[in-house]
């Protein structure tokens, strides 16, 4: 389904969703809201979450302390700062030093909904980097969990394929689809609040480097954008960055939790 003429833009789109994951009434501002949200979803139980999306963030705390010296932190730094752990730190080592740190995550989002998105091709592709057929299967289907266990548990956590409500999209080694051999790629999306696509991409560690992460996210993204979702591409490390930009995704925010 193609986006309307109407569809809220990307920056307006994300914000609803993060302010509805927050749990408690927030906005968008600068210098940051900062809510005390015990049940927020940007962080884990106890933290406290910092998510900017284009030039305004939102904060949330586990308790009024927490709250309290994070919006001292807010009113220094700007919003690109607030998702910087070293600047965040030095603005509350005088009142509540970091104790732990989880992130930052670069938020992406397809501006322009389909018109920004760039499939891959196999046309255009070499013949070995293809990566062969990517097959279609149910998100609970063992393959996924062969997959994992061929990863550590920070690679598992940072892919939640284990989180997907949409088909899983994979490539097995040789090419094949169907049981021809292990799967060494595989996407999909969570289904999250405000119509929103939750990427997922995984690539077995001996076969990454080939673009097979680009190969099977396209087929998820396709089919999030079919179903008239807003694809979101959450990611830390810097290849999986980079697979999201040739898929045309920009980055237009952040993600930082901490424990003060």
């Amino acid at each position: 389904m193609d986006q309307q003429t109407d569809a809220p833009s990307a920056v307006t789109h994300a914000r609803a969703l993060w302010t509805e994951l927050a749990g408690v009434p927030v906005e968008f501002t600068s210098p940051a809201d900062v809510v005390v949200a015990p049940d927020s979803l940007l962080c884990p139980p106890g933290w406290a979450g910092i998510v900017r999306i284009g030039d305004a963030a939102v904060i949330t705390a586990p308790d009024a302390r927490s709250a309290e010296a994070m919006g001292e932190a807010a009113r220094q730094l700007s919003y690109e700062e607030l998702v910087d752990p070293v600047r965040l730190g030095v603005a509350l080592s005088g009142t509540a030093p970091l104790l732990d740190v989880l992130g930052p995550a670069a938020l992406s989002y397809l501006e322009r909904g389909r018109d920004s998105f760039v499939p891959f091709v196999p046309a255009k592709a070499r013949p070995e980097e293809t990566g062969g057929t990517v097959e279609r299967a149910a998100s609970d289907a063992g393959a996924l969990n062969a997959l994992l266990a061929t990863v550590g548990k920070d690679d598992a956590d940072e892919a939640g394929l284990d989180e997907i409500t949409s088909p899983a999209f994979l490539l097995r080694e040789g090419g094949g689809g169907g049981e021809g051999g292990d799967v060494v790629a595989a996407a999909g999306y969570a289904a999250w609040p405000r119509s929103v696509a939750h990427l997922c991409v995984l690539v077995a560690p001996h076969h990454r480097g080939r673009g097979l992460a680009t190969i099977v996210a396209s087929a998820a993204v396709s089919h999030a954008l079919d179903a008239g979702l807003l694809p979101q591409w959450r990611a830390r490390p810097y290849p999986s960055r980079r697979v999201a930009a040739a898929l045309g995704f920009r980055e237009l925010g952040a993600q930082l939790s901490v424990r003060i």
